[in-house]
């Protein structure tokens, strides 16, 4: 039987706040975001107080300013920035903050605003051309700069993880030996990075590249300052249920340990998603049924663009006053546009007696959500809404459930 959203303890709201079903009593005709800061101070503070190392925040997963200020508010001091505009973003909602440029491929020009005009120090880099741009574009009258951070971006494995981050940037093993030393020459403090992909579902991901970067250290014999492990940390959906992040922490943790590093290597990580993915859900309205197909008012050009362009499957629930008595169905959704591209496969599982005019709470849309919508064919976001519950109640009653049964511990 489905649970809905009214029968859920879990749901219910705190002091001065709204739900999801308090919005959808309101009849909107545009989808809803409905954003729970409490959820990403939560993250925040998970990681600051168990990941064995510095946290800091990828900004692409989701810039939001109101987040920004949650997650520093936290205890999140550090920022992968890609691009000049985040660098800037970040820069404004958060003066004191540390701005880490960590794209691989960046313009001279980005990189000499980055470092003059907004004081970042710290660059990744994966092939001679870059550090060669890097030291060029820092130099002040010809004289180079001396306190470059500089990260090199060693090539892993994604073979464990849902979304491969391995063919477009990272150097290979052949090539690490003369970058690590000519990078050593440049920097200040050296690092070693890599990325094992989006949403690892083992920590066996970062084990295995934590090898990499040993045997990059063991051939280059250079003094690495910084081991960044990147992001990938996962949360939980629908069909992907990963082991507890503390495993995680604890195979990294022991693998830093074991490397041929000074004493004083700092370890970093990049958590995006792991860190603001319960932060959104998006509230929206079924406009039409047509069998096991849904027509919403958000889609593929909207927040839902991982469900129809990578097969996403994000947590749903029915927000309705009366209860439903029938079981659970699988639906695929269709969005607004007038693009066949704007389908969501799914499936969804929602009660078999889901109809026009109700309203179903799409959960997880903090991370690659809310951040992708475009105004495509006229249709954007509708209100943002602070609320005061739990992130997909049902979404939480499941994952207890599953914790209770296997004994894994979440956020």
């Amino acid at each position: 039987m489905h649970k809905h959203h009214r029968a859920l303890g879990l749901a219910s709201p705190r002091e001065g706040g709204v739900t999801a079903l308090d919005i959808a009593r309101q009849r909107p005709a545009a989808s809803v975001t409905l954003v729970r800061p409490h959820a990403a101070r939560r993250a925040a503070r998970f990681f600051v107080e168990k990941f064995p190392g510095r946290s800091m925040y990828a900004v692409k997963a989701n810039p939001e300013p109101a987040l920004l200020r949650e997650l520093w508010a936290a205890g999140i001091t550090h920022y992968d920035v890609a691009s000049l505009a985040e660098v800037a973003l970040v820069a404004e909602t958060l003066p004191q903050a540390v701005l880490c440029f960590m794209h691989p491929v960046k313009s001279e020009e980005a990189i000499a605003e980055a470092y003059f005009a907004f004081g970042v120090r710290t660059f990744s880099l994966d092939t001679m051309d870059e550090l060669e741009k890097i030291v060029a574009a820092t130099a002040t009258d010809g004289v180079a700069a001396t306190d470059l951070n500089l990260c090199v971006r060693i090539r892993v494995s994604s073979d464990h993880s849902k979304l491969s981050l391995a063919a477009k940037f990272g150097a290979e093993p052949d090539e690490m030996k003369d970058l690590l030393i000519a990078t050593r020459q440049a920097a200040d403090a050296l690092g070693i990075c890599f990325h094992v992909g989006s949403q690892a579902m083992t920590p066996a991901a970062y084990g295995e590249a934590m090898e990499r970067v040993r045997a990059a250290i063991v051939e280059a014999a250079v003094t690495v300052d910084i081991v960044d492990v990147g992001g990938g940390f996962p949360s939980w959906y629908p069909g992907m249920e990963p082991p507890p992040l503390e495993a995680y922490f604890e195979v990294i943790g022991r693998a830093f340990e074991d490397l041929p590093i000074s004493y004083s290597a700092e370890l970093w990580c990049e958590p995006g998603r792991a860190l603001c993915a319960e932060y959104a859900s998006v509230l929206v309205r079924v406009e039409k049924r047509r069998g096991d197909q849904l027509y919403i008012n958000e889609g593929a050009y909207g927040a839902l663009f991982d469900a129809a362009h990578v097969g996403w499957r994000f947590p749903v629930t029915l927000v309705r006053e009366e209860e439903s008595h029938t079981r659970d169905m699988a639906f695929s959704f269709y969005g607004p546009t007038c693009d066949d591209l704007d389908h969501m496969a799914g499936p969804f599982m929602l009660p078999a007696d889901t109809k026009a005019g109700d309203y179903v709470e799409i959960g997880m849309l903090g991370a690659y959500g809310t951040a992708m919508r475009t105004r495509f064919n006229g249709f954007g976001a509708g209100m943002t809404v602070e609320a005061k519950d739990e992130p997909m109640a049902s979404l939480y009653a499941e994952i207890e459930e599953r914790r209770e049964a296997s004994n894994v511990v979440t956020l």
